[in-house]
Order: structure tokens, then sequence, then C-alpha cells
């Protein structure tokens, strides 16, 4: 049986995860956008820019998934990037219908200069974390979104043979 955390009768739009988890990020956007904007980025761009750094995404397809974020939206993004020199398209060798994406050395010393902006506001906003808590927080994240990413998994696993074709 799944646990009950929260109940129709009681709930509180205000006192949910979702709620709670969307309002940090927009507050942390609105936190990081001036600083992104005087260094002439936005919080978009910077995403991108760190995702390929990280390895977490090899193209616009990636990205767009993780984030939600528009693809058409997300190519205006890219399209800016590779502009300024920062991003490159290569079609990709084992599909040449796929294109990745990669920083180059420009993008790269870019992503560089920007995190130290990030860093400053993140422990500024953790300031009354411990080292333990802030350790926490970020364990009972990665436990939740992996219940989420479980969650659609499981309705995927469901539907899908529903959308089959019999003969």
């Amino acid at each position: 049986m799944i646990r009950q955390h929260y109940k129709a009768e009681t709930y509180r739009a205000r006192d949910s995860v979702g709620f709670l988890i969307k309002r940090a990020y927009a507050l942390m956007l609105d936190n990081l956008e001036p600083g992104f904007t005087r260094r002439g980025f936005t919080f978009m761009q910077w995403v991108v820019l760190m995702q390929l750094r990280s390895g977490l995404a090899l193209n616009l397809r990636d990205i767009s998934s993780q984030f939600c974020h528009d693809s058409g939206a997300l190519t205006r993004v890219i399209d800016q990037l590779v502009d300024r020199g920062l991003v490159e398209r290569q079609r990709a060798t084992q599909d040449r219908r796929k294109v990745d994406l990669h920083l180059t050395r420009a993008g790269l010393k870019r992503c560089e200069e920007l995190i130290p902006l990030v860093v400053d506001k993140l422990n500024r906003a953790l300031a009354e974390f411990s080292r333990l808590e802030l350790a926490e927080l970020i364990r009972l994240l990665y436990k939740f979104n992996t219940g989420l990413q479980s969650e659609i998994e499981r309705e995927s696993a469901q539907v899908e043979p529903a959308l089959r074709v019999r003969p």
C-alpha cells in the first residue's frame, strides 16, 4: 500500500512538495537572472552550457526533456550560443539524422566564468544550512526525483501495451 502523506480533505497547495520545489526554482531564477543579464546571458543559456559541460545532455532533445522546455524556444537559445561561438553542432556519427551539441573552448571558458556567480548565490541561500542538512536535502531530492521517474515509467508501461496494434 502506498503511504498517504497527503489527504484530499486537508491538502493545501502551499504545503505541497511540488509547489515548494517550483517556488524554490522561481526564487533561484530571480536571484540568478540579474547576474547572468549583467554578463550577457540568460538562465536558459546557462542551463544549456552546464548540461553540456557536465555530460548530462548531448543534444536538444535531452535538454528539452530534462527541463520540459519547448524545443522551438530551446533551438533559439542554442542558435544564440552557436552564433556566439560557445556551442557547436555536430552530426552524430552513428545516426546522421541526429545532431549532437558540444561546448567550444570559448563556451567552456564562459561556463567556468559563470560558475562563481551561481556558487555565491547558492551559498548565500544555504547559509543557514549545516553541511549535514544540505547533504540530506540533496539526498531527499534525488530520492524524490527517483520516485517521480519510477511513476512515469510505471504509467508509461501501462499505457504502451494498450497502444500496440494487434493483428
